[in-house]
């Protein structure tokens, strides 16, 4: 059995939408559920997404394979909005609206009243011959389209703040085994409503500070293995017998599932093979204004070091 460092995560605030995106195969909707959630940019200023979980054709809102995906971006003020909006809209027009019989629905769980109205950013696409129809008993936006059939998005998505940068470390005897718990832990989250890994098992944890700022973070070298010897004892902090520690990075909702996921992740890894210590990312309480103790999340006792 694993141990578990007696520290803490320390994630951020940011904006959000959860989103439900379908189409006819499977084949067109991981293209277009992937396109829209790749490349995690929020460090140079963009945005980041993933999937939460997929959907069968009983779960969708018009009866066709679907996903259940989320954006974000850092910050919550009106240039964080501003910068929410032109990111979702390229997102969507490049990302789905290219891929063949998708279509796009609202898929926030909480009320929200504060939405986005997606004619400017996605709708006129349409050049002018986009309309709003009722379908599926909501407001769609009608994008007409050369492949034959138009593209649905809902007229409004709904948006707030959640939670950024949740996120678990597993210090593991070799770098298989770094695979395997990591990816056991992405199966985990994926069964968790609401939360998504954005970078699935993620291989580069990085740091604040920065030799080179103009590519922004770079790789956190005391807790890299390969740099043993090359280090002073003081800066090498991977303990005797680690070979790999991937991270798990997490956004979710809201804070309740934060701690959820990281409880449950936790609890599903701790007795495999290979992981030998468990812990999460802080950076002294600079990142941002969460602070989510381990030893507070309900775990046992004799997990801790």
């Amino acid at each position: 059995m694993a141990i578990i460092e007696d520290t803490y995560c320390e994630a951020f605030e940011g904006l959000c939408c959860q989103l439900m995106v379908t189409a006819q195969d499977s084949e067109f909707l991981n293209r277009a559920a992937n396109a829209f959630t790749a490349l995690p940019s929020t460090v140079f200023g963009d945005a980041e997404g993933g999937i939460v979980r997929w959907l069968t054709e009983k779960e969708t809102i018009d009866g066709r394979l679907g996903a259940i995906v989320q954006l974000w971006v850092t910050g919550t003020g009106k240039k964080a909005i501003a910068k929410f909006y032109d990111q979702l809209g390229r997102r969507m027009r490049q990302g789905i609206l290219v891929v063949p019989t998708t279509a796009v629905f609202d898929y926030y769980p909480h009320k929200s009243e504060i939405k986005l109205n997606m004619m400017n950013n996605v709708g006129h696409c349409g050049d002018g011959y986009e309309e709003i129809i009722e379908n599926f008993e909501r407001k769609m936006i009608s994008v007409p389209i050369m492949m034959g059939h138009d593209f649905l998005v809902e007229e409004e998505i709904s948006y707030t703040k959640g939670v950024m940068g949740g996120n678990i470390w597993l210090f593991c005897d070799s770098v298989m085994s770094g695979i395997k718990v990591g990816r056991e832990a992405v199966k985990i989250i994926a069964e968790i409503d609401n939360v998504c890994t954005t970078f699935d098992v993620c291989s580069a944890g990085s740091k604040p500070e920065t030799n080179f700022p103009e590519i922004g973070p770079s790789t956190n070298h005391s807790y890299c293995p390969s740099l043993k010897g090359k280090l002073s004892p003081e800066e090498y902090k991977v303990p005797e017998g680690v070979l790999s520690i991937p991270e798990i990075v997490f956004n979710a909702l809201d804070i309740e599932t934060i701690e959820k996921t990281m409880l449950t992740v936790i609890e599903g890894i701790i007795d495999l093979e290979g992981l030998i210590k468990i812990s999460t990312g802080n950076y002294g309480g600079k990142l941002g204004k969460y602070k989510i103790f381990l030893r507070e999340l309900g775990l046992k006792e004799n997990y801790f070091s």
